[in-house]
This record gives C-alpha cells, sequence and structure tokens, in this order.
C-alpha cells in the first residue's frame, strides 16, 4: 500500500501493480503545506480521492476520514458515504470507536482501522506501545476492530514484538507503517520513498531522490530558454 494525493501519482501506483492506494490525511503536509494532520477538512479529502479515482479505475482506493468528521455514528456514516460517492473502496478511521465502527459496517462501509501511533490526536510523535499497559490496550483494541468485523488494521510506530503479536492474533490483515516485517503488508507515504519530502525518517527507505531530477529538469528548461535553445524548429509549428 502507498499513498497517492492526485490522478498521475494514482495512475502509476495502478499501472506498478500496487494492492492498494491509501488517499492519506498526510496529503495535508506532503501536498497542502500544513504543518499536521489536523489541518484536513473533508472537502480537501473528498476533492483529492476523486482524482485519485480517476487515475487508478482498478485498485481499491482507502480514504482517511478527517480528525473531527467521524466523532459520533451519524456524522461517521454522513461522511464516509460522501467519500465513497466520489470512489473510495473503504474509509479509514484512528482508534477503537466501536459505535463508529458498527455504523459504518452495518451502512455496508468498508473500514480500516488504524492503531499506535494516531497523527490526528497525538501531541508527540514517537514509537507507541513499549510499555506494558500501552501495548496490552492496544492490543485489546485491535482483537476489537477485527472482530466487529473491520477490513484492514494500520499499525503505526509500534514495536516489533507487538506488531507480531497482533498480526497473528487477530483475523483482519495488519498493514505496517513503522511496525517493523511481521505484518501482512506495509504502506508508506509515496512523498517519503521517492524523495519529495524533506524527512529523514527511520521507517522509510527511499527508492529514487524524484526531487533532485525535478530541480535538475527545471534548471536545465531555464538555461535552454535563456541561451535559446528551446525551443527549436522541432518544437515549433507552422
Amino acid at each position: 500500500m502507498l499513498t497517492a494525493w492526485d490522478y498521475p501519482t494514482a495512475k502509476i501506483l495502478e499501472e506498478a501493480g500496487i494492492d492498494y492506494i491509501l488517499v492519506g490525511d498526510s496529503l495535508a503536509m506532503t501536498v497542502l503545506g500544513h504543518p499536521n494532520t489536523k489541518s484536513i477538512t473533508l472537502e480537501n479529502m473528498i476533492y483529492h480521492t476523486q482524482a485519485v479515482a480517476k487515475g487508478a479505475v482498478k485498485t481499491p482506493i482507502i480514504a482517511d476520514l478527517p480528525v473531527g468528521t467521524y466523532d459520533n455514528p451519524q456524522d461517521a456514516v454522513t461522511n464516509a458515504n460522501k467519500l465513497l460517492a466520489v470512489g473510495a473502496t473503504m474509509v479509514k478511521i484512528e482508534g477503537n470507536n466501536p459505535e463508529v465502527v458498527k455504523a459504518l459496517l452495518s451502512n455496508n462501509i468498508q473500514v480500516v482501522g488504524h492503531l499506535g501511533l494516531l497523527p490526528q490526536t497525538a501531541e508527540k510523535f514517537t514509537v507507541v506501545g513499549r510499555e506494558q499497559e500501552v501495548a496490552e490496550k492496544i492490543k485489546q483494541d485491535a482483537r476489537e476492530l477485527s472482530d466487529l468485523g473491520i477490513s484492514l488494521l494500520v499499525l503505526e510506530c509500534v514495536p516489533v514484538k507487538l506488531a507480531k503479536e497482533i498480526t497473528e492474533a487477530i483475523t483482519a490483515p495488519t498493514i505496517g507503517i513503522g511496525a517493523g516485517m511481521y505484518t501482512t503488508g506495509q504502506v508508506l507515504v509515496l512523498a517519503d520513498i521517492i524523495g519529495l519530502s524533506d524527512k529523514k525518517l527511520k521507517m522509510v527507505k527511499q527508492y529514487a531522490d524524484v526531487k533532485a531530477r525535478i530541480r535538475h529538469a527545471v534548471s536545465e528548461y531555464i538555461q535552454d530558454v535563456k541561451n535559446g535553445a528551446f525551443p527549436t524548429e522541432e518544437n515549433s509549428f507552422v
């Protein structure tokens, strides 16, 4: 699983054979320039989900419900349906709120859970679950969410041992981000793995330096225009 935020990136991910695309509220930072995910709006998520759905017509699309849009079952169902209407296959929510999950599932809305580090409400970004009491709570929440019938469970920034125990204990497939190698699958932010992000995170492997390539291409374009190397007859109409 990888994140996407627009038509061309979604199209590339689908062509490459990705299993799931996440329209994550991380686009608040990677695309919109906000300091965290707390600033994202439902309208932002609808806009970007619609664009992604146009690029990925076969791949399941998971859309984040932004903070404050699923505080109660009625709001959760109403807002989730807005994302489904523009192309989302399922919605992701953070934490364990059984009544909200039940309401979504009873309305035939597939749910992806998210435990561990919860960016929408976290005061600091750090590994969660090293303390035994916290780890047990995450395990219990994972069991409850899986038993309710969620489709997938994202585990973010939790110790490897905890992620392994949860993966072995529940029915729902687990998707790790900073959770080690024993989860069912993995998710990362596309901007991080292709070098568009300035962040250097331990949990990320960078596979390309697209930022450097774009910068180089733009510099060459500027020079070609300034010294008359572009456009040529080949780039002109008669």
